[in-house]
């Protein structure tokens, strides 16, 4: 699956997103979980901005 979401994007117009991973710890247990979105590249410093 990740190589077709990676093919998708370097084609077109798939240039305007990035992939964006973001490591948050959970407050229930205190693990970390990794939460991953595609988005657009002027929303990348929102998506790290938010908890």
């Amino acid at each position: 699956m990740a190589k077709k979401v990676v093919a998708t994007l370097k084609t077109g117009s798939g240039k305007n997103y990035t992939k964006c991973i973001k490591m948050v710890k959970s407050e229930k247990t205190g693990a970390y979980i990794f939460k991953e979105d595609i988005v657009l590249n002027d929303q990348v410093k929102d998506f790290f901005a938010k908890k």
